[in-house]
């Protein structure tokens, strides 16, 4: 008979993970599956996990106590770097990536004691420390693009606008870039994907929640990007000087489509003004 293995259930969040992390080595549990559950989980998936005879399912609350223990130790061992790659990993938002961290954290943990911490970081033949490398370069080159990328709209109210749908959760990472480039306007980034935004107001970030809806379901304005919300009388003309600047130093002749779509990735289009030309 298949010997019980424990899943571990956490609600999506960073402290939820290190929870689990906290959890493994308070009952020794090291072989352990992952699986992260969020306020808007549909029950059924979280049941047929249960129904699974050879399944022990152990829901794992976040504690933040617990999880900054983790972290506090996880800070003594790794250098900033590995830390830096371990908190992008988890923006993945990804099962795999999940399970990665927590086996990452549990191997760490484990043979501290035994090597040297910075040989242990950068033992790219245990698949764990390989991962993680390679989902933070992954959630890296998004949080680069959209810094590249990302135009403004501004609205009736003098709030520059953006709504964006990264495929990695890059929003936490971007802030600092767009508080330092427009520290003289007030603006409003938004995820679409994710259901929340920052907002800048000239003193400090903070997040906000919309009823942004769907991109598709909106009204085109500006030609890039759609919103509900009333733009200003002139961003229709900012616009249209942005394309006319476009066309004019756009030698048709020497157009390279493949290599453009290769610096460009298309799902970036969106928000590209000169993209609905």
């Amino acid at each position: 008979m298949a010997s019980e293995r424990p899943i571990y259930c956490f609600d999506g969040t960073l402290t939820g993970l290190l929870c689990c992390v906290f959890r493994a080595f308070q009952f020794r549990e090291y072989q352990v599956e992952i699986h992260a559950f969020d306020a808007h989980q549909n029950a059924s998936a979280r049941q047929s996990l249960q129904d699974n005879l050879f399944n022990v399912s152990i829901e794992v609350a976040s504690q933040d106590t617990q999880a900054q223990r983790v972290w506090n130790a996880l800070k003594q061992k790794l250098s900033n770097n590995a830390l830096r790659q371990l908190y992008y990993a988890f923006l993945a938002e990804n099962t795999d990536a999940y399970q990665h961290i927590f086996n990452y954290c549990i191997y760490i943990f484990r043979h501290a004691q035994c090597q040297q911490i910075h040989s242990l970081e950068k033992n790219y033949t245990h698949p764990s420390v390989l991962a993680i490398a390679q989902w933070a370069k992954k959630v890296g080159r998004e949080k680069h693009r959209m810094e590249a990328f990302i135009r403004f709209k501004k609205s009736s109210e003098g709030v520059f606008l953006s709504l964006i749908a990264p495929d990695f959760n890059v929003l936490p990472l971007i802030q600092r870039h767009f508080r330092n480039r427009y520290q003289d306007q007030r603006w409003l980034i938004y995820d679409e994907k994710r259901h929340f935004g920052v907002y800048y107001d000239l003193q400090q970030i903070q997040e906000v929640d919309l009823s942004a809806q769907s991109i598709d379901a909106q009204k085109e304005i500006g030609g890039s990007q759609q919103f509900l919300i009333d733009l200003d009388d002139q961003e229709a003309l900012y616009d249209q000087l942005w394309k006319d600047y476009f066309q004019s130093i756009n030698i048709k002749e020497r157009q390279n489509i493949k290599l453009h779509v290769q610096c460009v990735p298309k799902r970036y289009w969106r928000y590209l003004n000169e993209k609905s030309l």
